[in-house]
């Protein structure tokens, strides 16, 4: 698929900044993804496209490359580095004649169909194994809780992968052989998978221990009681002990991230407290915490 304009696939300015590419592009990453258009023969053939045109802009080497030489940078900039290091003739019995550019197809490319940034496919020698794909994965937090499988799609072709609880955020996995395939017998590159995990709206992650917080309202704080609390397991009770102050905190043993690759063990979960006061209080809930400021006079 040849590309005239990356710039405008990403719909940014000539000169905008990395940060303002990588924005553009996670943003139509996620509009695109076809996870969330399947069946949609134009939404996947979009976002080829703008992982193709992410692998050029993203990089800077590649940007200035297709700046410098446009739509035929690859092979503009292979046959300058060819020419560079084998010299633009080469002898042959005496008389000089023009080296022959053996340059393959320049024009291949991998689009990772999953975000992220992809390497060229194939090889420039004869001899060497297939080159290694890069790719990101966004996943939510909850995702990440539990092992589960995901099917991706490369080059066209759909690949089922097992993610294990307890992954990093930006930790990254290798499936063997899975890269751009090898050149005359010699075996594919791998594949290279970034993990971006997405933040909780109700729970934070530190390593391996969760923090939430827990709304009880005066009343429960000062008698004791119970609250509900959203985890990313759902919904869980937790007991409200009598005289809970606001901000105070409880440690769940146990409750935490599960540990990556050691089934059964988690972190801890840790619960902050926080106690709404009462609003609009009618005459007689205030005659009675009145009555109650009396028995308790301020120390």
């Amino acid at each position: 698929m040849e590309m005239t304009d990356y710039y405008k696939i990403l719909e940014v300015d000539k000169n905008a900044s990395a940060d303002e590419i990588k924005k553009a592009y996670r943003k139509m990453a996620r509009q695109y993804h076809p996870d969330v258009n399947q069946n949609n023969k134009e939404a996947h053939k979009k976002f080829q496209e703008i992982n193709e045109a992410h692998e050029v802009l993203g990089d800077a080497e590649k940007r200035r490359k297709f700046d410098q030489y446009g739509k035929d940078w690859k092979e503009r900039a292979a046959f300058e580095q060819t020419r560079q290091h084998r010299g633009q003739f080469t002898s042959r019995g005496g008389q000089a004649q023009e080296g022959n550019f053996e340059g393959g197809d320049f024009s291949d490319f991998f689009g990772s169909v999953f975000g992220g940034r992809g390497g060229n496919s194939g090889s420039r020698t004869a001899k060497s194994r297939g080159k290694d794909y890069h790719a990101e994965l966004h996943i939510s937090l909850a995702e990440a809780y539990t092992t589960h499988k995901r099917t991706i799609t490369l080059d066209g072709k759909a690949i089922r992968i097992s993610i294990p609880a307890g992954i990093e955020n930006g930790q990254k996995i290798r499936l063997n052989k899975h890269g751009a395939p090898g050149r005359n017998g010699n075996p594919n590159g791998d594949l290279y998978i970034t993990f971006q995990i997405e933040e909780d709206l109700h729970v934070k992650r530190v390593g391996n221990d969760l923090y939430t917080a827990a709304s009880v309202d005066l009343y429960t704080a000062v008698l004791g009681g119970e609250t509900t609390i959203d985890t990313l397991t759902g919904k869980l009770k937790l007991k409200v002990q009598p005289g809970t102050q606001a901000d105070t905190k409880v440690r769940l043993k146990g409750k935490g991230f599960p540990l990556y690759k050691k089934e059964g063990e988690f972190g801890d979960l840790f619960v902050t407290f926080k106690v709404g006061l009462p609003v609009n209080l009618s005459d007689k809930e205030k005659e009675l915490f009145q009555a109650l400021a009396a028995l308790r006079p301020a120390r």
